[in-house]
């Protein structure tokens, strides 16, 4: 008894459900006849999409209780469209991009007589929020070798202090120190794995080895290139300005130190992004050496001192009782 319950259900179920009936000739235009959706198919602007509701005529009832709004629900066509292809890939990675926040940084590396100069400003910001005034952006990868930060802090960090490990398992493995041009090549093998995957990385690999001084520019999707004088980030326009001007092959190093400390200046007094200390390390025959950490502030003052008028001369602070 209760097994023909069951079936008698289904059938008076069934017998009254809406029908919905897709013709093949309507996804004729769409490439999908056949059960084989051709690839690359072009859609000729929009394709209208045909229903069969006479499966609807038994609930008409139901629909406006007999009333002309029943009927004129039946009799239109029921029909929708389709919007024109739409490459989903394409638009995530746009929106991935759009919600990213803008970063900004400047650092900077040249080559000299004397070794190396490396220079980068301290702040870190989001958009328009400057999270921090003090990150450490020179990354001290062994005594003789450092690397630079620019792009997001959490991928420079990790994957310089991998390096790190990396250099030194090479120097344990083979008794003698990783050259700048095997770090800065076995960074960028590193980052060419992962490309495509989100890192933002732009960084600068400067050093000394047995050959003498040594600069690569290394970024997140594995590029590697040599180079004399490098600056990164989004204050570079404006320092690359200074080191193009000042320049020269055979600076001393107070020289050379001071052409870096004024272009990082520079660059942070016109871009929004930069600014803090401006840090400034020397790499020689002896290893790296930092020589100054000066607020852009004061180097502000220093580079453009302000002299009081006559009038402000004369006047005299008078004392609040």
């Amino acid at each position: 008894g209760c097994t023909f319950f069951i079936f008698y259900f289904l059938f008076f179920f069934l017998s009254s459900a809406p029908v919905f009936v897709f013709r093949v000739s309507d996804f004729s235009s769409l490439g999908w006849v056949g059960g084989d959706r051709r690839q690359g198919a072009p859609l000729s602007g929009l394709t209208r999409m045909k229903l069969d509701t006479s499966g609807l005529n038994s609930l008409a009832p139901l629909c406006g209780g007999g009333g002309d709004l029943g009927e004129d629900l039946l009799s239109a066509t029921s029909s929708f469209e389709l919007p024109r292809t739409t490459d989903f890939d394409g638009f995530q990675k746009k929106a991935v991009e759009m919600v990213k926040p803008a970063k900004g940084t400047t650092t900077l590396a040249f080559i000299f007589k004397e070794g190396v100069i490396v220079a980068a400003d301290s702040r870190a910001s989001m958009g328009g929020y400057i999270s921090s005034q003090s990150v450490k952006k020179i990354i001290e990868i062994n005594p003789y070798m450092l690397g630079t930060m620019a792009g997001g802090a959490a991928d420079c960090q990790f994957w310089h202090r991998n390096l790190g490990i990396k250099c030194r398992l090479h120097e344990l493995a083979n008794k003698r120190r990783i050259s700048v041009t095997g770090a800065s090549k076995l960074l960028a093998n590193i980052l060419y794995s992962y490309r495509g995957m989100g890192l933002s990385i732009g960084t600068m690999i400067a050093g000394w080895d047995e050959t003498g001084p040594g600069l690569y520019y290394v970024d997140a999707e594995g590029g590697r290139l040599k180079g004399k004088r490098f600056s990164v980030g989004s204050g570079s326009p404006y320092a690359y300005g200074v080191l193009d001007s000042g320049y020269r092959y055979d600076m001393s190093v107070e020289e050379a130190a001071e052409l870096a400390r004024r272009a990082i200046y520079h660059a942070t007094f016109r871009d929004g992004a930069s600014g803090g200390v401006a840090s400034v390390y020397h790499v020689g025959p002896d290893g790296w050496k930092k020589l100054s950490g000066d607020d852009v502030g004061e180097l502000h003052y220093h580079y453009y001192p302000v002299t009081p008028s006559p009038v402000e001369q004369e006047m005299v602070e008078i004392p609040i009782s």
